[in-house]
């Protein structure tokens, strides 16, 4: 078994400094054996924000895998924007914009949806489709198939159609013929879980597509929270935690369970 733990949207410049210790302590406790970060470590993309953000991933266990939000592109320097969005990512958190991950259990692939000319939404391209075609084409068949993304491929109840990441209808006709098993993804604001097959109807194919609220204080209606997923083929177990402010903690509220089977991954 896998024990996956995924952050999103820190927000450093938003984030209430009071929730930083307890989300450590509880990241800790749940001992995983990878730690992702589905993008927006800063408000702004400023220097002291990612400098606070680098100081909290290095308090996390290791390994993690992380990949940039459009909120860690410049917004206001146009210039920067659109000649090196990333300096600032490259320089404080990661210099792999795509990072990958494998173990005996578990390939995790990072992509980059964060785009300079995109304000706020995200998109995905062929060419990076076809990066993680040909990665999950030479890892073993038995590992469950993890894709990374701060845009989302699927949306809650009530969000307009054009918060989705862009090209995702492309993506995921593709990326179902590699056996792609978990799509995660942050940039709502809202956790949310629901299955490719509602969305996108490809026979045969149906992934667990998970979304990471917020720990900042941007939250849309919701609490600061997180997700751990623990992942066993067939299984995965998919548990939320939410910031209760009475006992300053974080507390597991929701439990998923799902499972795999001829038909992809359902309900169990």
């Amino acid at each position: 078994m896998r024990t996956l733990v995924h952050l999103s949207d820190l927000h450093f410049g938003r984030i209430d400094p009071i929730v930083l210790d307890p989300l450590r302590a509880a990241v800790l406790e749940a001992k995983p054996d990878l730690v992702a970060i589905s993008g927006d470590f800063t408000q702004r993309a400023r220097r002291t924000q990612f400098a606070a953000a680098r100081e909290f991933v290095d308090s996390l266990p290791r390994p993690s895998l992380v990949v940039p939000g459009n909120h860690d592109v410049p917004l206001w320097n146009v210039a920067r924007r659109f000649l090196t969005p990333f300096t600032r990512y490259k320089r404080y958190i990661s210099p792999e914009l795509e990072p990958e991950y494998e173990d005996q259990e578990m390939i995790v692939i990072g992509v980059n949806t964060a785009r300079s000319f995109a304000h706020g939404e995200g998109r995905i391209n062929a060419r990076q489709v076809e990066r993680i075609v040909q990665r999950l084409a030479s890892a073993p068949g038995a590992l469950v198939r993890v894709i990374v993304t701060h845009h989302p491929f699927d949306l809650p109840p009530g969000v307009r159609e054009s918060r989705l990441l862009g090209r995702a209808r492309m993506a995921m006709a593709t990326l179902a013929k590699a056996n792609a098993d978990l799509f995660l993804s942050g940039h709502l604001h809202l956790s949310h879980a629901s299955h490719s097959v509602e969305r996108y109807r490809i026979e045969g194919h149906s992934a667990l597509i998970v979304q990471a609220g917020t720990v900042s204080m941007r939250g849309r209606g919701e609490q600061p929270s997180f997700n751990v997923l623990r992942i066993h083929r067939p299984e995965i177990e998919l548990v939320k935690y939410v910031w209760d402010g009475s006992s300053q903690t974080f507390v597991a509220t929701a439990v998923g369970r799902y499972r795999h089977t001829s038909e992809g991954w359902i309900s169990a």
